[in-house]
Protein backbone atom coordinates (compact mmCIF):
# COMPACT_ATOMS: atom_id res chain seq x y z
CA UNK A 1 0.00 0.00 0.00
CA UNK A 2 1.38 3.38 -0.97
CA UNK A 3 0.31 6.58 0.68
CA UNK A 4 -0.21 9.73 -1.31
CA UNK A 5 1.29 13.01 -0.03
CA UNK A 6 -2.09 14.32 1.09
CA UNK A 7 -2.65 11.29 3.34
CA UNK A 8 0.84 11.61 4.80
CA UNK A 9 0.21 15.28 5.55
CA UNK A 10 -3.09 14.46 7.23
CA UNK A 11 -1.36 11.77 9.29
CA UNK A 12 1.31 14.24 10.36
CA UNK A 13 -1.42 16.67 11.43
CA UNK A 14 -3.65 14.07 13.09
CA UNK A 15 -0.99 12.74 15.45
CA UNK A 16 -0.19 15.98 17.34
CA UNK A 17 -3.79 17.18 17.28
CA UNK A 18 -4.75 13.75 18.64
CA UNK A 19 -2.16 14.20 21.37
CA UNK A 20 -3.74 17.49 22.34
CA UNK A 21 -7.25 16.02 22.21
CA UNK A 22 -6.15 13.02 24.28
CA UNK A 23 -4.42 15.20 26.83
CA UNK A 24 -7.50 17.42 27.16
CA UNK A 25 -9.84 14.44 27.39
CA UNK A 26 -7.90 12.60 30.08
CA UNK A 27 -6.71 15.68 31.98
CA UNK A 28 -10.32 16.69 32.65
CA UNK A 29 -11.36 13.23 33.83
CA UNK A 30 -10.53 13.88 37.51
CA UNK A 31 -12.46 17.15 37.39
CA UNK A 32 -15.53 15.37 36.03
CA UNK A 33 -15.25 12.70 38.73
CA UNK A 34 -15.00 15.36 41.43
CA UNK A 35 -18.08 17.14 40.09
CA UNK A 36 -20.05 13.88 39.95
CA UNK A 37 -19.10 13.02 43.54
CA UNK A 38 -20.13 16.51 44.65
CA UNK A 39 -23.50 16.02 42.98
CA UNK A 40 -23.04 18.91 40.56
CA UNK A 41 -25.15 18.76 37.43
CA UNK A 42 -22.42 20.51 35.47
CA UNK A 43 -20.52 17.21 35.51
CA UNK A 44 -22.96 15.81 32.95
CA UNK A 45 -22.36 18.71 30.58
CA UNK A 46 -18.60 18.51 30.96
CA UNK A 47 -18.65 14.76 30.38
CA UNK A 48 -20.79 15.15 27.27
CA UNK A 49 -18.44 17.85 26.00
CA UNK A 50 -15.41 15.63 26.59
CA UNK A 51 -16.96 12.76 24.67
CA UNK A 52 -18.26 15.01 21.88
CA UNK A 53 -14.88 16.65 21.27
CA UNK A 54 -13.01 13.34 21.20
CA UNK A 55 -15.69 11.67 19.09
CA UNK A 56 -15.74 14.55 16.59
CA UNK A 57 -11.97 14.46 16.28
CA UNK A 58 -11.89 10.72 15.66
CA UNK A 59 -14.78 11.00 13.19
CA UNK A 60 -12.89 13.68 11.26
CA UNK A 61 -9.82 11.46 11.24
CA UNK A 62 -11.88 8.57 9.90
CA UNK A 63 -12.93 10.73 6.96
CA UNK A 64 -9.25 10.83 5.95
CA UNK A 65 -8.93 7.06 5.88
CA UNK A 66 -7.63 4.29 8.07
CA UNK A 67 -4.05 5.57 8.22
CA UNK A 68 -5.17 9.02 9.38
CA UNK A 69 -7.50 7.47 11.98
CA UNK A 70 -4.69 5.29 13.32
CA UNK A 71 -2.37 8.31 13.53
CA UNK A 72 -5.03 10.32 15.37
CA UNK A 73 -5.78 7.47 17.77
CA UNK A 74 -2.07 7.03 18.44
CA UNK A 75 -1.92 10.72 19.29
CA UNK A 76 -4.83 10.31 21.70
CA UNK A 77 -3.00 7.45 23.41
CA UNK A 78 0.15 9.56 23.61
CA UNK A 79 -1.85 12.35 25.25
CA UNK A 80 -3.21 9.84 27.75
CA UNK A 81 0.31 8.63 28.51
CA UNK A 82 1.42 12.20 29.21
CA UNK A 83 -1.46 12.77 31.63
CA UNK A 84 -0.88 9.46 33.38
CA UNK A 85 2.87 10.04 33.70
CA UNK A 86 2.32 13.42 35.31
CA UNK A 87 -0.11 11.97 37.85
CA UNK A 88 -3.36 13.15 36.34
CA UNK A 89 -4.59 16.39 34.94
CA UNK A 90 -6.89 18.43 37.15
CA UNK A 91 -5.38 19.10 40.56
CA UNK A 92 -7.85 18.73 43.39
CA UNK A 93 -8.09 21.81 45.64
Amino acid sequence: MTLDPQTVLLMLLAAPVGGLAGWLHFATLARVADLFVAGRLSAVGLQLARLAVLGAFLWLCSRGGAAVLIAGAAGVLAGRAIVMRKGGGWKRP
